[in-house]
């Protein structure tokens, strides 16, 4: 629904993390952008983000801590044995296409994201009251969520459902919730530093983004165009290789140490205790860890910082333990062989984007919090500088997503008149489909097509009308050829879209096809029996689908995006 930019006073881009959230507000009227610095981490000093946890209470329906606040700090002896049953984390995982999904204390992943964002939105809420006074949330505030670009369309219509449930939104389907790859918010962040730094904000230079997370690596290769537009020139990909699956090699590291049954205790009745054993890991040896001096070596003092281990360790790796006075060092290898599985992936994400992009890349980008990984950086710069002349990480790259999110959506400031989403061409001209898109069509079946999917003479066919790798641009609409009612008495059909990610296919049930969702039209005139044509659209360039159908007779229109999907 068109919204008037008269109505927009503030954007909100949020960073929703698998690890940390944050977020970056702009009041229209001023133009200044602010990240939200005052959460409290480790160090007890304010900080961009905070961690995506929760910790709800005994009956799991209300959320009693979120956050930091919600991990346990330095353990104490005793804590209590169903701490386990209550803490969730890394739920945005179950977004993505991973075949194993972290576990959760609540069985709806979704109610747990819905938890999540409720509680983020209160904070945002109140911030911007009590920096502005007369402001809607509902009505003049426009939020933008990034995405991993990995995320299939089942995946957005669960956030959108998700930010409706937690209140951020008051209608399903309002423009004023939008969303973009992570890595398009992170493009448009670096086209407004890095590239004007460096004096490479002209038409024709290329860049590739390259986004660490911590559970996803998201990566796409940009062309800035005439009046700072950005043109995708790869298909994105992205993976499951985020600084989160470093931690994990240090907890099977524990496993291999302490045994399999022991973290199992561990995580079953203390499991904040094994979360703090993974913070001293992330602060004394994950992110110090350079990969450049042989004797960096990290200690830790498991009798100090987690005695409660006694309780569940046997009596042979007890003795074993005894022996070196509960002390374990995690020597250079050791931490090396921790990050290099997970490193080697990404240098094979960006190889590969590397052969794909039809024109030489300019500069890469590395953004995100893992990107601060001076050991990332290292290795990324040995195995490609040759390709590619200026490889760098920008100021605050662990803002970027949440603030190029609210540069995306500040373009609402530019709108005069009537504001729908085209007018964020400013910004994102043209994206790569990653899916071949069509509709299922009743047709008559010939000689030679498949006899077990004949059904009285006729079968359903997979109509194509967008093909994976073609370039959408924003406004650009894939046009189906004029359909007809299917018999006279026909007074209203349902569109069933379909992708897939072969660039051709033939029918609707092959293997690799996903259901999408579907749009209702209604017939009237049945008069006119099967003169009544109608053509079907769907439009790619935005990040959500949009499928519309237009009555050539009167000119009604139906039309939705796909907020209707539910499952992934």
């Amino acid at each position: 629904m068109p919204l008037s930019s008269s109505d927009v006073r503030v954007v909100v881009g949020i960073d929703f993390g698998t690890k940390f959230s944050g977020f970056t507000y702009c009041h229209l009227p001023d133009g200044e952008y602010t990240t939200y610095d005052q959460w409290i981490g480790e160090s007890g000093q304010c900080q961009f983000k905070t961690n995506t946890v929760l910790q709800y209470d005994e009956t799991l329906n209300n959320v009693t801590s979120w956050g930091y606040t919600a991990l346990s700090k330095r353990p104490n002896r005793r804590i209590d044995r169903n701490e386990k049953k209550y803490i969730a984390e890394l739920f945005k995982l179950h977004l993505g296409d991973l075949k194993v999904k972290p576990p959760l204390p609540v069985d709806d992943y979704k109610k747990v994201i819905t938890d999540y964002l409720r509680e983020f939105g209160k904070l945002i809420k109140a911030t911007i009251n009590s920096k502005w006074d007369g402001i809607d949330f509902m009505e003049n505030v426009v939020l933008v969520i990034p995405v991993p670009s990995e995320y299939s369309d089942g995946a957005k219509a669960v956030m959108r459902k998700c930010a409706y449930d937690a209140e951020l939104i008051d209608d399903r389907l309002t423009e004023k919730l939008q969303f973009i790859t992570e890595s398009e918010a992170k493009a448009i962040y670096c086209m407004d530093n890095c590239l004007t730094e460096r004096d490479l904000e002209r038409s024709g230079t290329t860049f590739m983004i390259v986004d660490c997370g911590g559970g996803t690596v998201d990566l796409t290769t940009r062309k800035l165009l005439a009046e700072k537009q950005l043109g995708e020139i790869t298909e994105r990909c992205g993976d499951f290789c985020g600084s989160t699956f470093i931690d994990d090699q240090f907890i099977k590291y524990l496993r291999m140490l302490l045994g399999n049954e022991t973290i199992d205790s561990l995580i079953e009745n203390y499991y904040g205790q094994l979360q703090y054993l993974v913070q001293e890991f992330c602060q004394h040896a994950k992110m110090p860890f350079t990969g450049d001096d042989i004797d960096f070596s990290f200690e830790l003092d498991l009798e100090n910082i987690s005695n409660i281990l006694l309780e569940f360790i046997n009596d042979n790796v007890k003795q074993e333990m005894e022996n070196i006075e509960w002390l374990i060092k995690l020597d250079y290898e050791t931490i090396k062989s921790m990050f290099d599985p997970v490193i080697q992936r990404i240098l094979g994400l960006i190889n590969t984007q590397l052969e794909n992009s039809r024109e030489e890349c300019s500069i890469m980008l590395l953004v995100g919090g893992f990107s601060q990984s001076q050991y990332l950086q290292k290795r990324v710069r040995e195995k490609f500088i040759d390709r590619v002349n200026i490889i760098s990480v920008p100021t605050n790259p662990i803002n970027a997503v949440s603030h190029g999110a609210a540069i995306y959506g500040s373009n609402f400031a530019n709108m005069d008149d009537k504001l729908d989403m085209d007018g964020l061409k400013f910004v994102i001209e043209s994206r790569v489909l990653k899916f071949t898109y069509g509709i299922k069509i009743l047709s008559v079946w010939k000689e030679g097509d498949p006899i077990d999917k004949k059904h009285d003479s006729v079968l359903f066919r997979f109509k194509r009308i967008a093909k994976r790798g073609e370039e959408a641009k924003l406004n650009q609409v894939f046009f189906q050829k004029i359909l007809y009612p299917a018999v006279s008495f026909q007074t209203c059909a349902t569109f069933e879209i379909y992708y897939t990610r072969e660039s051709d296919a033939k029918f609707c049930d092959e293997p690799g096809m996903f259901f999408l969702g579907e749009l209702k039209i209604y017939w009237p005139d049945v008069e006119k029996e099967l003169e009544r044509p109608t053509t079907f659209s769907l439009s790619f360039g935005k990040m959500e689908i949009i499928a519309k159908v237009k009555n050539e007779l009167n000119g009604q229109i139906f039309q939705t995006t796909f907020g209707m999907v539910t499952e992934i």
